[in-house]
């Protein structure tokens, strides 16, 4: 009798043992949920942008205005001693395709230089005049539309640009206002960008910049070769709308 008490006992521990087992495997899972891990944004160029800049500008060619009377004017354009201060603002966009990038970009600013230039004057027997202060033919401001195309190198660009320009100039003769004059030309150079955060890049750029045909010594009257060539270093602050 004991005997059989003990092996009922013993199948019923067994069986309420196995009963248990089978809930706590039905039961959910108390595991930790996998971490989602967000992609991190890849940086790019491609996207609108605006921004402004300052730069320097030195005169590049010598310029000599022949008087009907026979003597030479040799004059600075570019405010005085031939250079001067500009700053403005630019705007464009880019667009990225693998490590190239390709774009166009827009700038337009004002030039500040003293546009009393000395004069020069070589007579027909070859006598040198020269009036100090006396001439000046210089740039007001000026603008670009230009191409740009470049290497990516993550954040830092190195491009080219190069495109049509266009330019208001003013300046005088002695006593005599020689007028306003809009020139047009072309404008070729190259830089480099950096991007520090994801909308804000950084830029220095040279720039060669010619016009021809600024005639406008006693109101616009061509008396001879009066084109303005000029270089240009500037440094520009941008900021560049999102794409993702």
């Amino acid at each position: 009798m004991k005997t059989r008490l003990l092996g009922l006992l013993a199948a019923t521990a067994l069986a309420t043992a196995g009963i248990s087992a089978a809930s706590a495997a039905d039961l959910p899972s108390r595991a930790a949920p996998a971490p989602i891990y967000a992609p991190v944004p890849v940086f790019t160029w491609t996207g609108f942008y605006v921004g402004a800049q300052v730069g320097y500008g030195w005169n590049a060619n010598d310029n000599d205005i022949v008087l009907p009377s026979g003597f030479v004017v040799q004059s600075g354009d570019f405010g005085d001693s031939g250079d001067g201060f500009l700053a403005g603002v630019h705007a464009g966009y880019n667009y990225q395709l693998g490590s190239f990038v390709i774009g166009v970009e827009g700038d337009v600013e004002g030039v500040f230089g003293d546009d009393d230039d000395d004069l020069v004057i070589v007579g027909p027997d070859g006598v040198v005049f020269t009036n100090y202060g006396f001439a000046g033919n210089a740039l007001d401001w000026q603008g670009s539309i230009r191409a740009r195309a470049g290497f990516a190198f993550d954040r830092a660009l190195i491009y080219a640009t190069g495109g049509f320009a266009f330019a208001g100039v003013s300046g005088s003769f002695g006593l005599l206002d020689s007028g306003d004059d809009n020139l047009t030309g072309w404008t070729l150079g190259a830089g480099i960008e950096y991007a520090f955060t994801n909308n804000l890049t950084t830029r220095l750029e040279y720039r060669y910049t010619s016009y021809e045909g600024g005639d406008n010594f006693f109101d616009n009257v061509s008396l001879g070769s009066n084109d303005i060539e000029f270089h240009t270093v500037r440094a520009g602050l941008s900021y560049k709308f999102s794409t993702y």
